[in-house]
């Protein structure tokens, strides 16, 4: 990644949107703490990325779902609740992400969009003023994302910063803000309707593909 240079405002939601490949994963490790950052510097809630001090204060969920296949969804999340000392936390966390009907099943039985829904549900424990989702939607039904949309939109009225990847365009109008990436670099950061609105399109598809092209021709 290089040329990358953006900030996000508290209790925002930022989409971090490009195709699959680009960086997203790359620049939400190094947000997290995760990824060693070999020149250029980050700064999360006032503190350097990966500062022991934030490991209570950001919450990530990687694309990869992080979990305990041989535990069953309660136990995943009573085990990591122990180490943020949120044990009170469990059963709100199934029943902000619909999984208490699930709770006393194995996770690595589950599906794969059920096993993303624990690893968010564990992402939620505690009081996390920042909540990195690595594409949490993907392989869920239509419904269950609508329902984490507005989950995300009261976390995010509440006060929660939230910084969410896809890849899939449709989403990027539930963000209050985007960054475009391709190829390891930001393409753009701007709102929704601003970035149509500049590049005289009706929708963010054509917005990137129009961005794409002028960078290209340039």
């Amino acid at each position: 990644m290089r040329g990358l240079d953006f900030g996000t405002a508290a209790g925002q939601i930022t989409g971090l949107l490009g195709p699959s490949g680009c960086g997203k994963t790359t620049l939400m490790r190094a947000v997290v703490g995760t990824q060693a950052i070999t020149s250029g510097s980050i700064s999360v809630l006032g503190r350097p990325a990966g500062h022991p001090a934030l490991r209570t204060e950001v919450g990530y969920a990687s694309q990869s779902a992080s979990v305990y296949d041989d535990l069953t969804v309660a136990e995943n999340l009573r085990y990591f609740a122990v180490a943020l000392r949120a044990g009170a936390d469990v059963q709100r966390v199934m029943e902000q992400v619909e999984l208490t009907d699930y709770s006393a099943r194995l996770t690595g039985s589950l599906s794969g969009g059920q096993r993303s829904r624990v690893s968010l549900a564990i992402a939620m424990l505690g009081t996390p003023r920042l909540l990195v989702l690595d594409e949490p939607t993907v392989g869920l039904d239509p419904v269950l994302r609508e329902e984490l949309w507005s989950l995300f939109h009261d976390l995010s009225a509440a006060g929660v910063t939230l910084l969410i990847s896809s890849h899939v365009m449709e989403e990027a109008g539930r963000c209050d803000e985007l960054l475009l990436m391709r190829d390891g670099r930001l393409l753009t950061q701007d709102t929704p309707d601003a970035l149509k609105k500049r590049t005289g399109t009706d929708t963010l598809d054509d917005a990137f593909l129009r961005l794409v092209s002028d960078e290209e021709a340039a």
